[in-house]
């Protein structure tokens, strides 16, 4: 099988490594990629979000099977121009991919699949933001309505803050405060069949102790010691099946990574969102655990053969990944420092690039990561932190406590 992975980001390095770890795999093209991800692949470069040129090269590589990392493309409508050409594709339609650009039309299809979430409105001028302000109360959740790379929501208890957010996006969806610990559920879909993978949990705040603005993702680990008995299947039953059969009876079936963010509050789990890719970085840590071929689970997926494919296979222990950010991140991420120690086994690329003699420098706000396994999660977070300290990057920051509180048993559901 020949694959050709679009993208250029720590998920696209993880999925990477999983798809050449498949025996079925006889190539792989990566476009763009990056310097991790050139270590396993040959690269091409290619606009990620241009429909025509990602079909042109898939037709070119004579691809089996694309695999779209990024949500822009998806948006964009490439997975609908590859599969015009012929090729199987993992990753949604441009239509189905609405669940993740735009907020509204995610909380229109769950209204109408009866999918428990929060409570909201959409608002696109200032007197309908501070009726919806005024109703929910604090802390105030004000989510831009379209993509912004996991930073386009804002949580807080400041009213100031919140009208600002709403007037610098324009369109927002404003909703009800979810109470309860985080939890990213990766469901991979032919549309109709549906297999979950390992929950995982993020930390979506770029300091330790949930601090300060919200980030693409400082880390994260599965499994979750803390999550309820029964919980994957409850999701499975009232948020994920609903959800596709919604999407189909509109027309526009849902192929490939349906992303569940849940909070898990008093009255059971609530859908904070729906992403239709691969998270990042929970994709680290739940790859990293996934001992079923890859690049054939995902094949199953494109082609409608999921419901014929095996249980999947886990291995043991768990895993943990931490991400080294650049200086200045979020807000404004300095680019260009020379990187050091990140040629090494479980270092994933993010945001780097390699000068002609060789240099690897940042090229982004999240620049790596440091992803280990181990027996249990506690050896797992010793070790992703002990790659984390062999990396040299000048001012980078990374948090220090991913992980921390499900080691310690600090995470309890409110009751």
């Amino acid at each position: 099988m020949r694959v050709l992975l679009v993208g250029g980001g720590g998920r696209e390095h993880a999925l990477a490594l999983g798809v050449v770890a498949d025996p079925a795999v006889s190539g792989v093209v990566a476009a763009p990629g990056n310097p991790g991800i050139g270590r396993v692949a040959s690269l091409r470069e290619v606009n990620p979000t241009d429909p025509a040129a990602v079909a042109a090269l898939a037709v070119e590589t004579a691809a089996d099977l694309v695999i779209i990392g990024p949500e822009a493309p998806l948006v964009a409508g490439v997975a609908d121009a590859v599969r015009a050409k012929g090729i199987a594709v993992f990753g949604p339609g441009a239509e189905a991919a609405r669940l993740e650009g735009s907020k509204t039309f995610a909380k229109d299809v769950m209204t109408a699949a009866g999918v428990p979430t929060a409570r909201a409105y959409t608002c696109t001028d200032a007197a309908a933001v501070a009726r919806a302000l005024d109703e929910f109360g604090v802390p105030y959740v004000v989510k831009d309505d379209g993509l912004a790379a996991g930073k386009g929501v804002v949580v807080t208890e400041d009213r100031a803050t919140a009208e600002r957010h709403a007037a610098e996006c324009g369109r927002v969806v404003i909703e009800e405060y979810l109470s309860g610990p985080e939890v990213s559920l990766f469901v991979v879909t032919d549309g109709e069949a549906a297999l979950p993978l390992l929950p995982a949990q993020d930390f979506k705040r770029v300091g330790d102790g949930d601090a300060g603005p919200n980030t693409g993702g400082m880390g994260a680990y599965t499994p979750l010691p803390w999550a309820p008995p029964g919980l994957v299947d409850d999701v499975m039953r009232d948020v994920v099946h609903p959800t596709l059969a919604e999407l189909r009876r509109r027309g526009t079936p849902f192929v490939g990574l349906l992303y569940v963010g849940l909070a898990i509050t008093p009255s059971g789990p609530r859908v904070i969102e729906f992403n239709a890719r691969f998270g990042d970085p929970e994709t680290q840590v739940v790859l990293a655990l996934l001992e079923t071929p890859l690049a054939g689970l995902l094949h199953a997926a494109a082609t409608g053969t999921l419901g014929a494919h095996p249980p999947l296979r886990w291995r043991d222990g768990a895993a943990v990944t931490v991400v080294v950010a650049a200086e200045g991140y979020p807000e404004r991420p300095r680019t260009g420092d020379v990187i050091t120690g990140a040629d090494r086994a479980g270092i994933i690329h993010a945001g780097t690039r390699r000068d002609a003699d060789g240099t690897l420098r940042s090229a982004g706000g999240r620049v790596l990561c440091g992803t280990a396994t181990g027996p249990d999660l506690a050896a797992a977070r010793d070790a992703a932190y002990e790659l984390v300290r062999g990396v040299e990057l000048d001012g980078a920051h990374h948090r220090t406590d991913i992980a921390a509180a499900a080691v310690d048993g600090r995470i309890t559901i409110p009751g």
